[in-house]
């Protein structure tokens, strides 16, 4: 087993999963999310980024395989991306072998880095709520519920706290706060979007960027995203296209293909011989690539 201890967390590997604990003093979302356990076939890649103070060990999901990247959609700082974990520099040796042994088992089990069409991740547990700015979004798995604080704007607090149960809403999207341009968590009832700022819509919260804590509204839109029917759909995002192989079954593969599974060979080789692989995963993982050709 593999495993790296810091304070910004701990991370374990077993052959299997890639298990995530935040530790003590990391940033909200990190903390709300909890333990993380992260299939081998939800990884895309995995590498360490060296600096002088030590670096960053960096996950790599394959597309579409978390609800929480999903929701965020590439707008997570590092402190709060779960799957970053900050390297003090008398570990950077532990870092790289644990990069090493991920990599291995990526080989060996022939996972594609490509994205995935369902989560395979759970999401945040239940209920869930976060936010700040205006207000806080709660989240039971059944119905959003939205409070307004004393800094929200009188349309939304004459109203009193706004519901939306989960058969009403057609999409969310989650924005931080940008420079001075304030963020927010939205909720699109089915029926249509709202055309006011979010300062004013009843189903968005209106985030101001004053606390780490407002990231904790992208943890709602995670879980929310999970039990939409079309959540890849639910982000204002277009529908992936249809894969090659939808259309038509090729007879073979291009040459390409053929160099890509020689080179894999040749790594293969090269892990035996410097004792990483033992014989029989050698021999598993080499079949697996002759299959492949």
């Amino acid at each position: 087993m593999a495993e790296i201890i810091q304070r910004d967390g701990t991370w374990t590997f077993d052959g299997d999963t890639v298990r995530i604990v935040p530790g003590g003093k990391a940033h909200p979302v990190r903390l709300a999310l909890g333990e993380i356990a992260v299939p081998v076939r939800a990884v895309a890649g995995i590498s360490f980024e060296p600096d002088r103070k030590g670096g960053r060990l960096r996950l790599r999901l394959r597309g579409g395989a978390c609800p929480v990247l999903r929701a965020a959609d590439g707008r997570l700082k590092d402190g709060a991306d779960p799957y970053a974990l900050t390297v003090e520099k008398d570990r950077t040796g532990v870092a790289e072998y644990f990069v090493d042994e991920v990599r291995n088992a990526l080989l060996i089990e022939q996972v594609p880095d490509g994205p995935v069409d369902r989560f395979l991740l759970p999401g945040p547990s239940l209920p869930v709520s976060g936010g700040g700015g205006d207000g806080t979004a709660s989240f039971d798995g059944e119905t959003v519920r939205l409070t307004w604080n004393w800094k929200a704007e009188e349309s939304k607090t004459a109203g009193g706290p706004a519901t939306l149960p989960l058969s009403r809403i057609a999409a969310v999207r989650w924005l931080p706060s940008i420079g001075l341009e304030n963020g927010y968590l939205r909720f699109e009832p089915v029926e249509g979007p709202v055309s006011a700022p979010p300062k004013y819509d009843m189903y968005a919260l209106d985030l101001w960027g004053m606390s780490k804590k407002e990231y904790t509204a992208v943890l709602v839109a995670a879980a929310v995203l999970t039990r939409l029917p079309r959540a890849g759909a639910a982000l204002d995002a277009p529908a992936p296209a249809p894969a090659p192989a939808e259309a038509a079954e090729p007879a073979a593969p291009p040459a390409g293909d053929h160099d890509v599974l020689l080179r894999r060979l040749r790594e293969l080789g090269e892990l035996h011989r410097a004792g990483v692989l033992t014989d029989d995963e050698f021999s598993t993982a080499k079949q697996a690539v002759l299959r492949s050709m």
